[in-house]
């Protein structure tokens, strides 16, 4: 018995489509050769797996189309499905005919006049409303590109979907936390360490357990809370993992209200060593890279680099200072005014002016947000560009920062990770801005590589800034 010859190439495209599909393909192989032939007359055509899957990605296509429609708040009455497109019949060289259905772009569907085009059906409608409310739909598509990054939430929405009660002194905190009304590092990790505090005080301890081992269930939601209003500074999240390592150690058979003192004990422990006497520490260190008659730019506004210029001042030093300072917080204002009130010569401009104002300058004094294991530096957008700006005209930059600040993360820009900034537009701009389907996304953050910095002012001296994995290394075997 002869085996059937396949089909040659000059076979018909249609007549080997319906050889396949008339055939089901675990049906078992046998030895005599089957007839074949098309669908009889008038027998509804058996649609194959990949013409189900574009009925079934256009019936969901259509059904999230309409569920976008009634959250925009289109009419009441649901509008009707577009028409199926009529199929198109090609003649194929031996006669018969195929069914040919057109192309449709994955994602993009048309669903009528009335209905927006929902360029990713599959993305959470839900979310992207939370962003610029459920009225602007249509412009949410252009901010996929930062859904990574800490977006700002409404006020009222804060704390949704956080299981386990939350203590008021937090909620007062996340809120300005929210309203960006306590900004900067050190001022967040000692405002979230001094609202621990209170929590501690206030817990109970439940019958059956142990402080030891249910406080930092307790605290959890507390943490995801003040998460939600911003995102966790690296300070903040080193201070954290302190606390609970702290926490974890205690003795079950230490009493509860001696444990609680123990824990806030704990925590001035830290805000004094790690921050109060740190910022001591750099300030005299960062007075001596000040000398008379030097020129010192800083930027926007760092606590520990205006402690370290008002002791400078207290030393009787004389020296001038240019703040730059740029959007979206325009901090380098608090700054002029906390200099100008201890009588130093303060000039304030803004950051396109840099390149004429470099020229005489003598010394670059930057704060940190963060410091990264490879040398980068992560703080306030427009740093970089200072930074950059100063080594190619040979101004050294030295960065203030304390050590509980050093991550053991590695970052190589500013788009891996960022927090957008509130929109700090009048409205007559914005509504500008709306009328022509733009927004003004302001990052809050940048990267400064290594190679841009000269030194880093720590409470450990002064350090380059390839050092910091060392640092990380012995805090880690004093740890131990």
């Amino acid at each position: 018995m002869t085996e059937p010859t396949p089909p040659s190439p000059s076979t018909p495209r249609a007549f080997v489509t319906h050889q396949i599909t008339s055939e089901p393909t675990n049906a078992p192989s046998s030895s005599k050769p089957q007839q074949q032939r098309g669908p009889p007359p008038g027998e509804k055509k058996i649609l194959t797996k990949a013409e189900r899957r574009e009925i079934q990605e256009r019936q969901r296509a259509e059904k999230e189309a309409l569920k976008a429609q009634s959250a925009k708040g289109g009419a009441a009455a649901k509008p009707k499905p577009p028409p199926k497109p009529p199929q198109q019949s090609a003649t194929t060289g031996g006669g018969s005919t195929a069914p040919v259905t057109p192309s449709r772009q994955r994602g993009a569907t048309k669903t009528g006049t009335d209905t927006p085009a929902v360029t990713n059906p599959r993305l959470n409608l839900a979310r992207r409303a939370s962003i610029v409310g459920p009225s602007d739909l249509a412009v949410v598509e252009t901010l996929r590109i930062f859904s990574h990054f800490g977006l700002p939430k409404p006020l009222s929405r804060l704390g949704e979907g956080i299981k386990g009660e939350i203590h008021p002194v937090i909620r007062k905190l996340g809120l300005q936390f929210a309203d960006f009304r306590i900004v900067g590092a050190n001022a967040r990790c000692i405002a979230t360490l001094t609202a621990f505090k209170t929590v501690i005080q206030d817990y109970i301890t439940p019958r059956g357990t142990t402080l030891s081992r249910h406080l930092m269930t307790y605290l959890s939601p507390q943490i995801s809370f003040l998460t939600a209003a911003r995102p966790m500074s690296v300070s903040t999240g080193n201070a954290i993992r302190y606390l609970k390592y702290e926490i974890s150690i205690l003795s079950i058979d230490l009493p509860e209200q001696d444990a609680k003192n123990f824990m806030c004990e704990r925590i001035d422990t830290f805000i004094h060593e790690r921050i109060t006497v740190a910022d001591q520490v750099i300030q005299s260190l960062a007075m001596e890279k000040i000398y008379d008659g030097d020129t010192v730019l800083v930027y926007a506004r760092s606590s520990v680099v205006e402690k370290s210029l008002l002791a400078a001042k207290a030393a009787g030093k004389s020296f001038d200072v240019i703040v730059i300072d740029s959007r979206p917080l325009s901090e380098g204002k608090r700054m002029l005014i906390s200099l100008t009130s201890a009588s130093i010569p303060t000039t304030y401009a803004l950051l396109p002016s840099l390149p004429t104002i470099l020229p005489t300058v003598s010394t670059v004094m930057l704060g940190a947000h963060a410091l990264h294991a490879n040398g980068s530096l992560y703080s306030r957008s427009g740093t970089a560009m200072v930074a950059m700006m100063a080594k190619a005209q040979g101004v050294p930059v030295i960065v203030c920062c304390e050590t509980y600040k050093f991550s053991d993360a590695v970052l190589l820009d500013s788009f891996m990770k960022n927090e957008l900034a509130p929109n700090s537009t009048s409205t007559s701009m914005s509504a500008k801005l709306e009328s022509r389907n733009l927004q003004i996304e302001s990052l809050l953050y940048d990267l400064t590589p290594h190679t841009n910095l000269t030194a880093l002012v720590t409470e450990v001296g002064l350090i380059p800034a390839t050092a910091v994995p060392t640092v990380l290394a012995r805090g880690i075997q004093r740890a131990m």
